[in-house]
């Protein structure tokens, strides 16, 4: 468990976060210049911080009441910034050594950086800069692993590359880590839990699927980036029109393209604005996924109305117009069906179960 409760005055921002981090990848989220990177400076000893206490399996690294102060060299903390910082004129062999030599081979293969080892950065991708540099932070052997915006800096086809590598390092790699983002799709795909800052301040802090599935946040996520996480099993393949047929605990539905093998569980984030609301199961659509659903909450916002809907033991969210929740009269325990077209959910909206 991390314990992270701390506070920062920065010329007129104030960093007043408190939290606590499970195991697992716990992404800070929220709109740049929430406070996301000063926080994670703050743990890595980076930033001093007024006033707080900092702790990682009780172990303190910052009480300011105690007067504890770790340096950051004695931290064990392990930093991979957003353009990755490798050493030029050093081969990838070269720089990861630099971060020490602690379980090598495991991080080269976890990584899939064995071909690269001769290479300079210059000769590397974005995706596979970054995969350098999280393995260089890994070779220290760190209790805490810090990942501040790291595919911010990357193309679509780049960060759909280096993903996998995030969900493989996630599951193997063994330690928390703390995953600075502004993109939902990232948070949904990557996080155990998620912690949602706006101005310096912790507005929201879950489970990934309880935290982004709640109509009242959307007003912070934004109705843009707002969606449900629902794990999901594939029970068909579809060779004809190349569909995948998922199970989901309150039914089926199909998505483009081969996912994976039969009995394998997915992730997948459907955002909320690509749900379809109707009082009466539809008929006559060309739409192949309908959930029956209920509705649990309905919160009205500057840019529309979001509903909580439970389907099965999931949750999905939808964003609806406030003439539509009128007409529907929505509200709390009325069964409504949702409607999820097959192409709304985005390739980079689909990944591994944790």
């Amino acid at each position: 468990m991390i314990r992270v409760e701390i506070r920062k005055r920065l010329g007129e921002f104030a960093l007043d976060a408190a939290f606590d981090a499970p195991p697992g990848v716990t992404a800070l989220f929220g709109k740049s210049g929430s406070g996301k990177t000063s926080l994670i400076n703050a743990v890595a000893g980076l930033l001093r911080p007024d006033a707080g206490h900092i702790e990682i399996d009780g172990t303190v690294l910052f009480d300011a009441e105690r007067r504890v102060d770790l340096p950051t060299h004695r931290r064990r903390v392990g930093y991979v910034f957003q353009d990755a910082r490798l050493f030029p004129h050093m081969s990838v062999a070269k720089n990861l050594a630099y971060g020490g030599r602690h379980d090598r081979e495991r991080v080269i293969e976890m990584l899939g950086i064995g071909d690269l080892l001769d290479r300079r950065p210059a000769a590397l991708s974005g995706g596979e800069r970054q995969r350098v540099a999280i393995g260089r932070a890994l070779m220290a052997d760190p209790r805490l692993l810090l990942l501040d915006e790291p595919l911010s800096a990357l193309d679509a086809e780049r960060k759909a590359e280096i993903l996998p590598w995030l969900e493989r390092l996630r599951d193997e790699a063994g330690l928390p880590i703390f995953y600075v983002s502004h993109a939902a799709s990232e948070v949904a795909r990557l996080a155990t839990t998620v912690v949602v800052m706006e101005k310096g301040r912790v507005t929201r802090a879950g489970a990934v699927a309880e935290v982004l599935s709640d109509p009242a946040a959307v007003g912070t996520i934004g109705a843009q980036e707002a969606g449900a996480v629902v794990t999901a099993r594939i029970a068909g393949l579809d060779r004809i029109d190349g569909l995948t047929e998922l199970a989901l605990s309150g039914g089926r539905i199909v998505l483009p393209g081969k996912l994976g093998r039969i009995g394998t569980h997915l992730r997948l984030r459907i955002s909320a604005q690509d749900v379809i609301l109707s009082r009466d199961k539809p008929q006559g659509l060309s739409a192949l996924n309908v959930l029956q659903a209920e509705v649990t909450a309905v919160d009205e916002g500057p840019e529309g109305v979001a509903v909580g809907l439970a389907c099965g033991r999931d949750r999905l969210l939808a964003r609806v117009t406030r003439r539509s929740a009128r007409a529907l009269r929505l509200e709390p325990g009325l069964p409504v069906w949702a409607i999820v077209k097959a192409s709304a959910v985005a390739p980079q909206d689909v990944g591994g179960a944790v």
